[in-house]
Order: structure tokens, then C-alpha cells, then sequence
């Protein structure tokens, strides 16, 4: 076992993984860290914790130092360097009449580099931007075009269920998320249905699309030939995978009867159509 402790350096951010050095850290404590772009200060997300060392990846970083009052400060300073930032790169940007949009700025804790993350419908030629901005902060400047869903993780909001955007509270990593769960899942293919905010489809069709999966396999799908329990043979014209409940056509009978899954024998499955033009015109939202 391995002592580690969970740093993010973003709301909402991935968890990375550090040694304590002897330090006992609690949740929401500021540390400072060494990372691949240079001294990063980051909020404590797991306080020290002992996990297998399968689960890490070696040579474990250890922190520098828990917060001092002045790294605190020198925060603040980012803070506002940041703010400042973004509204000189917006003038840039205008003058330059580039096609973009800025969504955030980030500056590194040691001040050695400063981060502008946009948005544009095609690539940007923003050299000359990049040199404007440097003669202003005197400092390294890096631009990184990002898509619509990271900018909805960037900016937060709240989502048509009431609740935070899933990838500002909770979500590390964006997941696939295809039409072919809203299909599976039995949901409305009205984009404004099924789509965040951010114009892609909704993270949280992923969320139970397994059990879904699950219970697809056991329920007999539309079209499907049925044999039920007094030998009638049917044709599956209904179904409801959470409860199980299948409406059938039996042969020779112009009325559905009701009966569950697990009532009926499968003889011949159905297949679940998806409409080809209507799949074309949603194909969009799935982009990533």
C-alpha cells in the first residue's frame, strides 16, 4: 500500500495523484506541486489515503509544501492577472479581426506561462496574436482552441434537470455518448431533448445506458416471435425494458395482449430500427 493524497487543479478537474511527504492534509487544502507545467498550486480533493500501489503510476511526485499565506496572495495576484488578461486578448482579438471566442484564461502559479483557451467553427492563424499578447505580459503565451463541451466545463451553467452541468460538478472525463443510447433508452430523438446545452448530446444518456444494455438483451424486441405460456404464437408490437411489460399481436387476433417477458419464449428476435435519414440529421450532436 501507498500513502497518496488527491490534488485538482480545476473545478470540476481530473484527480491527480501525489505524495503527502509527511504532510496530513484535509479535504479542500491548497498545496503546491510540481507538474509538467511547472509549479502548480492545487486544492486537496482526497486527503491522505492508502491504496494499493497496482492503482498508481511510479515515480510518485510529492507535494512542495502546503499553501503558505503569501501563495495565497500570489493567487490573488493570478486572479486579477487573469482578468486582465482576458480583456487585452478580446481587444487583440478585435483588432486582429480574427474568427474566434475566448472562453477563459489560465496563469501557471509561477507566473511562467499564460494559458488562452477559445473557441472557433475552423482553424485559426493567431501568430501575430501570440506576439501581441507576449509584448504585453512579457511572458509565455500559449492558445489552445477547445470545443464546445470543454467550454461548457470551463464556463458551468445549469442544465435543463435543474442541476450543474455533470462535466463542471463531477465529470473528469467526457464519455461517448451516441443516438443510439436515446434510441435504446426509449427517449424522444427531438434534439432539444437530448442535447446539453452545449449543442452535443447530454452526458447523463451514458449514466445507466449498461443497464439498459442489460435489459435489452433479456426483453425480445420489437417484432419479435413470441411463443406464450398456452403455446399461442405472438408478434412483440410493445415494449417496456424497465418493467419487463410486452404488449403482442397474437396469431390470428387483431388485439394486443399484455403480458411480461418473462411469460413468453423468444423464437425469432427483432431488430431495433433506426431511421437512417433521421440518425444523418442528429449525427452532429454526437461529435465530441
Amino acid at each position: 500500500m501507498t500513502e497518496i493524497i488527491g490534488v485538482r487543479f480545476k473545478d470540476g478537474g481530473k484527480i491527480y495523484y501525489f505524495s503527502p511527504g509527511g504532510n496530513q492534509v484535509h479535504a479542500g487544502d491548497l498545496v503546491i506541486t510540481e507538474t509538467a507545467r511547472g509549479t502548480e498550486c492545487g486544492e486537496v480533493a482526497i486527503p491522505n489515503k492508502q491504496i494499493p500501489k497496482t492503482e498508481i503510476t511510479a515515480p510518485l511526485k510529492p507535494i512542495i509544501r502546503v499553501a503558505t499565506k503569501d501563495d495565497r496572495r500570489i493567487m490573488e495576484l493570478n486572479r486579477k492577472k487573469e482578468a486582465k488578461a482576458f480583456q487585452v486578448c478580446q481587444q487583440k482579438i478585435a483588432f486582429r479581426g480574427l474568427k474566434m471566442n475566448l472562453v477563459d484564461v489560465e496563469c501557471t502559479f509561477d507566473n511562467s506561462k499564460l494559458l488562452f483557451y477559445f473557441t472557433a467553427d475552423n482553424r485559426v492563424d493567431f501568430r501575430e496574436l501570440v506576439k501581441d499578447l507576449a509584448a504585453v505580459f512579457r511572458t509565455r503565451i500559449e492558445l489552445r482552441q477547445i470545443g464546445v463541451r470543454d467550454k461548457a466545463k470551463i464556463l458551468g451553467g445549469i442544465g435543463i434537470c435543474g442541476r450543474e452541468f455533470c462535466c463542471k460538478g463531477h465529470l473528469q472525463d467526457f464519455q461517448p455518448v451516441s443516438i443510439k443510447m436515446a434510441k435504446e433508452q426509449g427517449l424522444s430523438l427531438n434534439p432539444a431533448k437530448i442535447s446539453g446545452c452545449c449543442g452535443r448530446l447530454m452526458c447523463c444518456l451514458k449514466y445507466e445506458q449498461n443497464v439498459y444494455e442489460e435489459l435489452l438483451r433479456i426483453t425480445p424486441k420489437m417484432g419479435a416471435l413470441v411463443v406464450m405460456k398456452d403455446g399461442t404464437h405472438a408478434k412483440v408490437c410493445e415494449t417496456n425494458p424497465l418493467t419487463g411489460d410486452l404488449k403482442v399481436l397474437p396469431d390470428k387476433s387483431d388485439v394486443p395482449v399484455k403480458t411480461n417477458r418473462s411469460e413468453v419464449t423468444l423464437l425469432r428476435d427483432g431488430k431495433i430500427k433506426v431511421n437512417q435519414a433521421e440518425r444523418k440529421a442528429l449525427k452532429s450532436l454526437e461529435d465530441q
